[in-house]
């Protein structure tokens, strides 16, 4: 199957490189490349297309994003070179890239940071506060970008962009997703309007799913002998938006933006043990209630020719993040006795944050782009911890409500600057640094016997991008850099019993930033019929954090554990894209990726992480000439990983064991007159209801959904 994969398509995902809702490239000029791409923005801060863009970039445009009627952005990474996920259900999938995950991501929405400093350091921010009809495109650098946007960005960027008025007049759109699997309602709205110097837009969404089952079958040593529900997977979320634009004058735009979203019954999504591996601990993790809102207001600025700069962007914004989470663990010693570990955590970050950049072109060969960001979230939580010993006589239970976390802030600001230098007719080159200054600050809190203390860490970053073009068809691309990450406020400050229940977690307040070094070595080729691109990479992190056992250190009966800087991580990749248009609309492609992540530490060389090590996907598209009607047949396989890092004694085995997945969709524009248009989406997902899941939800056995058709309709006018 695999072989067949491959023949079918060696490279390149169909939609983020067939871009047909993307402006045309006329970044090159020649007749022979005259076929649609998209365009970044994320990667070097000036609009790019992916084929001249100095870094490795994937592209999801409205198109993609409409036909693939993803739950959220996370889902959209499913088969993509380089690009994995993490997390189950509707809302807490959250993507991986090259093998990093959680913080080392970094999650943007218009280029303003998502990510909180609250979360736990292997989880981060989920994608699903931006709601995904309101997504224009998804811009995603594959490695470092730490100079233009700072902490986190050490393994990739994902950059959420979000639609704004753009036609004269009134217009609108509503939409109906329906999904067999979880039963999912999902009705979506949004009006614009632009009349002179004034736009405007309002959008809503409600969705409501079920709990999804997983189809019997047998995965490694896994077996499921019926149908399965997968625990609080479903949700009830709502989310709403509403824009006011101003055009000040040729060139000068002002705005305010408000966004909310809120969800209720959001889980981790879990398996009963019994199911398939009876005396496994019983782990739950419920998020019932997530509140987000944000309002953003900035000013933009082009053609000013002033002395300093051309392009000017002010941004300023407050976020706030409410959540409640419940922890539940059964950890049975025997049929009648065990330990119960209960938790209960509030806590609600509210951010206040701002942007500023420019750009001045020097002359015709060089631009420089400059500024500066700060931002600042401020930390209040609570927590309620219950643990229960049962089956030797009466339960014993020891309870507290002293906050595992004290009441803190986290204060970042970075200057950065970074300039384009146009050395040849087909020859870049983009050399930028940032410089970044982050305060941690833990306040007194009642019951916690630790005054207030602070912990400080200052980075300098830099970068160095090329792109030459050998021929006007065949670019040569090349990349290196350094990106950082400073710990979080959880494994700066954390003080108590481990959410699992093994240890307890002392704070480290002398912790220093993680740190990477980053090189790409690529290729791309690209005529009217086809496009290919390979690139071969190595991001190594220093001053990893690792939580370690303190030696002989006990506190309530529990072993000691302290998070310190001790992993050197290795990750090293080939990344495959390609796509072939044949006559008659048709299309053929896929991707492959190969990953090989070790920590090297005293030459351990040991597995981290539980990304695939290979994968590859292939698919064949048609388009009718009138763009009146498409379909798509996919496949992905992920070859079995021989290291995982998995517990011993883990049920699914010492293997990852291979799987392949299939797909097919199809849509149809049922009417189209003038700006009014009706269309129809069909989608069947796990084609052959396979029994797998995915590498990274493992080792806490949480499968993907049974076979479900997908069905969409939409309306636009």
């Amino acid at each position: 199957m695999a072989a067949g994969l491959f023949l079918a398509g060696v490279v390149a995902p169909a939609a983020a490189q067939r871009g047909t809702a993307a402006p045309r490239d006329t970044t090159r000029r020649d007749s022979a490349a005259a076929r649609l791409t998209p365009i970044t923005v994320t990667a070097t801060r000036t609009e790019t297309s992916v084929f001249d863009a100095p870094t490795p970039v994937s592209v999801l445009d409205r198109t993609a994003i409409s036909e693939r009627v993803p739950n959220s952005v996370s889902d959209l990474f499913r088969g993509l070179a380089g690009l994995d996920v993490t997390g189950v259900g509707t809302n807490q999938v959250r993507p991986v890239i090259r093998g990093q995950s959680g913080q080392r991501v970094l999650l943007l929405e218009d280029g303003l940071r998502l990510n909180n400093s609250r979360r736990q350091s292997d989880f981060g921010e989920i994608p699903g506060l931006v709601d995904i009809s309101s997504v224009d495109r998804v811009e995603i650098v594959r490695g470092p970008a730490s100079v233009l946007y700072g902490s986190d960005a050490i393994g990739g960027v994902v950059n959420i962009i979000t639609q704004r008025p753009q036609l004269e007049g009134f217009h609108g759109t509503a939409g109906y997703r329906f999904s067999t699997d979880d039963e999912q309602q999902n009705v979506r709205g949004a009006v614009t309007a632009r009349f002179g110097a004034v736009s405007l837009l309002g959008r809503g969404a409600f969705r409501h799913t079920a709990a999804y089952f997983a189809p019997a079958g047998s995965f490694g040593n896994i077996t499921l002998a019926n149908d399965t529900r997968v625990n609080e997977t479903g949700l009830r979320d709502y989310s709403g938006e509403g824009y006011l634009g101003y055009r000040l004058g040729r060139g000068q735009d002002l705005y305010v933006r408000y966004e909310g979203y809120a969800a209720d019954s959001a889980a981790f999504g879990y398996v009963d043990p019994a199911a398939y591996a009876p005396g496994e601990p019983d782990i739950q993790i419920r998020y019932p209630y997530q509140r987000f809102t944000k309002v953003t207001a900035g000013y933009t600025g082009v053609n000013l020719g002033l002395p300093i700069a051309d392009r000017v962007e002010v941004i300023g914004y407050r976020q706030t993040n409410r959540r409640r989470l419940s922890l539940d663990i059964r950890i049975p010693f025997d049929t009648a006795s065990g330990l119960l570990v209960t938790q209960r955590n509030f806590t609600d970050i509210a951010t206040v944050g701002g942007r500023l950049e420019a750009k001045k072109l020097l002359g015709s060969r060089v631009a420089l782009t400059y500024g500066g960001d700060l931002f600042r979230d401020a930390s209040q939580n609570s927590d309620t911890n219950l643990t229960t010993v049962y089956g030797f006589g009466p339960p014993a239970t020891d309870s507290s409500t002293v906050p595992l976390v004290p009441q803190a802030q986290f204060r970042s600001m970075g200057l950065f600057a970074q300039s384009e230098f146009r050395l040849a007719a087909r020859a870049s080159l983009v050399v930028g640094a940032r410089y970044q200054d982050v305060n941690a600050h833990a306040e007194a809190t009642p019951g916690i016997a630790v005054s207030a203390v602070s912990a400080t860490d200052r980075t300098l970053v830099g970068s160095v991008n090329a792109i030459v073009g050998i021929t006007d068809r065949v670019s040569l691309v090349g990349s290196f850099g350094r990106a950082f990450r400073s710990p979080n406020l959880i494994e700066r400050f954390f003080n108590g019993p481990t959410p699992e229940g093994f240890g307890y977690e002392i704070p480290n307040t002398s912790l220093k930033a993680e740190t990477s070094v980053n090189g790409d070595l690529g290729l791309r080729y690209r005529d009217r019929l086809v496009f290919v691109e390979g690139f071969v990479f190595q991001n190594q992190i220093s001053n990893g954090i690792r939580i370690e056992a303190v030696p002989d250190s006990v506190i309530g009966g529990l072993p000691v554990y302290q998070n310190v800087n001790v992993d050197r991580l290795r990750a090293r990749g080939i990344e495959l894209n390609g796509d072939l248009r044949l006559p008659v609309g048709v299309t053929v492609g896929g991707n492959f990726t190969h990953l090989a992540t070790k920590n090297v530490t005293q030459d351990q060389n040991s597995p981290i992480g539980d990304a695939f090590s290979s994968q590859i996907v292939g698919f064949v598209r048609f388009d009718d000439a009138g763009g009146r009607f498409f379909g798509e047949y996919r496949a992905r396989h992920n070859f079995e990983r021989k290291d995982p890092e998995i517990a011993p004694g883990n049920p699914i085995g010492t293997t990852l064991p291979a799987f392949t997945t299939m797909s097919i969709r199809a849509g149809v524009t049922v009417l189209r007159r003038g700006t009014l248009a009706h269309r129809l989406s069909l989608g069947v997902t796990n084609l052959t209801n396979a029994l797998y899941a995915e590498f990274s939800n493992v080792s806490f056995f949480r499968p993907e959904p049974e076979r479900s058709l997908v069905v969409t309709y939409d309306v636009t006018f």
